[in-house]
């Protein structure tokens, strides 16, 4: 019988890519995997301490381990700070940093030795934790930014890419395992290849440079929809928008602006400011209309006034943004931003991030409210609970964390087919529709 392993994959996307390289590793060397805790030999937390609340949830996630099997391994980006794993759980196994995936497996096989078989040595299949039809795709590790706010460059240390020949490798074997959308990520998706000085591979019959556009058009030959997250307004970028205008890439950015007072961005160590986004979006738009923009926004950062926070409020009721997340600052041990003064009641912060989400709901209402009567592609992610409704996604909207479209089919459709459908009614961030063959 061969050994059992539980899995807890906590934080973003790039880490939800560390745990299936890990999981793909163990399945490889033979282990099997356990679906609750009475079942594990051993459980691994790959954990998130990018701010407090993830920090808290990713130790509540290795107590909890911990009570139910007693056998953990911790690894992930609070791993990388294993002082505040081992002062609260000195028994865990081991705590590994992110992406040491040979010393997790290491760590695994000194409680668990996994049972070997030459079949599994094969032909070792990959782990996905997505659903069959879309895949994330992680181009580069870490990050070159110095934000005062933020301490990823000294979890995951600075940037670095991967040649554009082996994640057109990767992206080829997820759309032959039937993947129709990738989802493009990076902790800096624009400074792509920049560390390799742009370099060429070989891929198939030609070369390839490592850079987003040269990469993109790639990825456009092997599935439907390609998307890209995380996103910095860098002058190149603009070199992706005649791709989204001709259909080969999603008319979606994930662009991190955190703020609009060039004041409170000085702080954040981030450029730019109102009238600079302000710019960048209407020249983006000025080319592809029905661009649909994503950023997230951080509030009650030390030092923050009313009137920064005003011109917050203004930029988004002028760039009339699609999607918006907004978060309270909070404090990371070991972030520049600590430092600061003004600190923002803590009252006042959740006060600022209600008014951004009221203001969020109301442009995004409208928003959906202009798509009724139109026709729009959708990806089915799921049956509904209804029979002959599904729940898919347009272009506009990104797995778990945009709106959804809940479509009504004549039942010759399946999960991951790209329909079109005809949008009937609209709410807050969801829309409605009904599958079409006009």
């Amino acid at each position: 019988m061969s050994a059992k392993v539980g899995f807890v994959s906590l934080g973003c996307p790039k880490a939800l890519v560390d745990s299936e390289q890990i999981l793909s590793r163990l399945r490889a060397a033979g282990y099997g995997f356990a679906a609750s805790y009475d079942e594990a030999d051993v459980v691994v937390v790959n954990t998130c301490g990018f701010i407090n609340p993830a920090i808290e949830e990713s130790l509540e996630a290795i107590g909890e381990a911990l009570g139910a099997s007693g056998k953990v391994v911790v690894t992930g980006c609070l791993g990388a700070r294993p002082e505040v794993i081992r002062e609260r759980y000195p028994q865990v196994i081991d705590v590994s940093g992110p992406a040491e995936t040979e010393r997790v497996l290491a760590a695994v096989a000194q409680v668990a030795p996994p049972a070997r078989d030459p079949f599994l040595d094969l032909v070792p299949p990959q782990v996905k934790l997505t659903p069959r039809h879309y895949a994330y795709l992680k181009i580069a590790e870490g990050c070159d930014h110095k934000c005062s706010f933020c301490i990823i460059p000294q979890l995951r240390g600075g940037l670095v890419s991967r040649d554009a020949a082996d994640v057109l490798a990767e992206a080829a074997r997820l759309a032959a395992g039937g993947a129709r959308e990738l989802l493009v990520i990076a902790q800096d998706t624009s400074a792509y290849g920049a560390d390799l000085g742009h370099r060429e591979s070989v891929w198939g019959d030609r070369r390839v440079r490592a850079h987003l556009t040269d990469l993109v058009r790639e990825l456009a030959g092997l599935v439907p929809w390609v998307r890209l997250h995380y996103v910095y307004p860098y002058p190149h970028v603009r070199e992706l928008l005649p791709l989204m205008a001709e259909g080969r890439l999603l008319p979606y950015l994930d662009v991190p602006l955190q703020h609009a007072s060039p004041r409170v961005l000085r702080a954040m160590r981030r450029p730019g400011g109102a009238e600079s986004h302000l710019k960048t979006v209407q020249e983006w738009r000025a080319v592809v209309p029905e661009l649909a923009i994503r950023s997230s926004f951080i509030v009650g950062f030390p030092g923050e006034t009313e009137e920064d926070f005003e011109l917050l409020l203004e930029f988004l009721e002028e760039a009339r943004l699609e999607r918006v997340g907004v978060f309270t600052y909070s404090p990371v041990a070991g972030a520049a931003a600590n430092e600061l003064p003004g600190a923002v009641p803590e009252e006042v912060k959740h006060e600022r991030q209600a008014r951004v989400m009221e203001l969020a709901r109301r442009l995004s209402l409208e928003k959906n409210r202009a798509k009724v009567g139109r026709v729009l592609d959708v990806i089915l992610d799921e049956p509904a609970d209804e029979p002959g409704v599904f729940v898919g996604r347009s272009y506009a909207d990104s797995p778990g964390i945009d709106g959804a479209v809940r479509v009504t089919s004549d039942g010759t459709v399946r999960v991951g087919e790209i329909v079109p459908v005809r949008v009937t009614a609209a709410s807050d961030y969801d829309l409605t529709g009904e599958l079409t063959h006009d």
